[in-house]
């Protein structure tokens, strides 16, 4: 909104030239996000005590968790709220794939609040059940998927590209509407199942979403993307600033939601935030290296198939307990010291993933 009022003012006033580059609304985004949380993270919070959408804690889970018990939830409503803002504000709103991102983010944010609200407020035990839950999932993924491959106009819109190999592309057709499905769902609750301790989502999400605006802003520069011989996606650097206000959003979610936490940010965050850095990862055509900046959100997904499946197959479990953050905690780690350590493993991974741009 700010780009459209100001930018074409520039002649009258040469100070307005600024909203032109991808970098200063980035930054911009950054800012807005965290202000608007700072702004409406204390009323949102106290609005959510006075619902009484306390979080529900396992019975069989860590002991230390039974003090989390009735901590508001649902806190991911604030994280869209200062990231659809942003986001409004300083894209370029002309720029289809900024409302393919938008719509992914509404989408399975929209999942996880009725979701949410079945638990916290219905007092439904589960929630959405499995096929309503990954049936609206699918659906907005294939949505995706159909538009980016009839409308996105970019003939390499099916290629699958492959990190460390700079020759190498596949071209996956029409398979690349499952494809895209996959992806979008896999991350979105990759980042749920990893919503277990204070801060390790939220902190782990912001950290993809440095590592994302870096590729995205290389990936959708002409001259950037040749010399470093990736696909260049023409509009695609607009999404730095998708990027920035995630980041912003997620550093202002934090100051709430660090150990102890004042407030989760639910399925209506989780969903949210993991379809978005799904959907980023599609645009720009860095699927698999989603897999390297997402390490963490990857390795508790896996925790979980391992354990189920050793369960099921042989009777033994091969973790304490599973997501793998909380065999950590079971063996004797502080909780604080286990999201610390899990943000710099998620660091050293951003770093690889921003590297495999020119290990080609």
């Amino acid at each position: 909104m700010l780009y459209h009022l100001l930018y074409p003012l520039r002649d009258a006033f040469s100070g307005f030239n600024v909203f032109r580059y991808i970098t200063f609304r980035s930054a911009g985004a950054v800012l807005t996000a965290l202000i608007v949380s700072f702004l409406l993270g204390p009323s949102m919070i106290a609005w959510l005590r006075r619902l009484k959408v306390g979080q529900q804690v396992r019975d069989d889970g860590p002991k230390t968790h039974l003090t989390k018990q009735g901590t508001p939830t649902m806190g991911g409503l604030l994280i869209i709220a200062a990231l659809v803002t942003s986001v409004l504000l300083w894209s370029d709103l002309t720029n289809k794939y900024v409302w393919v991102v938008l719509f992914a983010t509404l989408a399975f944010g929209g999942i996880g609040f009725w979701d949410d609200y079945l638990k916290v407020v219905k007092k439904r035990s589960t929630g959405l059940r499995a096929y309503q839950k990954f049936g609206l999932q699918i659906a907005s993924s294939l949505a995706i998927g159909i538009f980016l491959y009839k409308f996105s106009g970019d003939h390499e819109a099916t290629f699958l590209s492959v990190p460390f190999m700079k020759s190498l592309l596949l071209d996956l057709g029409w398979f690349y509407i499952p494809f895209v499905a996959v992806v979008i769902v896999g991350s979105s609750n990759a980042v749920n199942l990893t919503d277990g301790l204070d801060g390790l989502a939220i902190g782990l999400v912001g950290i993809a979403a440095t590592a994302n605006a870096v590729i995205v802003y290389l990936g959708g520069n002409k001259i950037i993307a040749d010399y470093l011989k990736i696909l260049y996606i023409t509009g695609s650097g607009e999404l730095a600033i998708f990027c920035g206000a995630m980041l912003g959003a997620s550093l202002g979610f934090l100051w709430y939601n660090t150990h102890p936490a004042e407030v989760f940010m639910g399925d209506v965050g989780s969903l949210s935030l993991g379809g978005a850095l799904g959907t980023l990862a599609v645009v720009t055509k860095h699927e698999l290296i989603l897999i390297i900046v997402g390490g963490i959100f990857v390795i508790e997904t896996v925790s979980v198939i391992m354990q189920v499946a050793s369960y099921k197959l042989t009777g033994k479990r091969l973790f304490k307990m599973a997501p793998i953050h909380h065999h950590f905690e079971q063996i004797g780690w502080p909780e604080s010291k286990v999201i610390v350590r899990f943000w710099i493993i998620g660091i050293i991974l951003a770093l690889i993933s921003i590297g495999s741009l020119k290990l080609r």
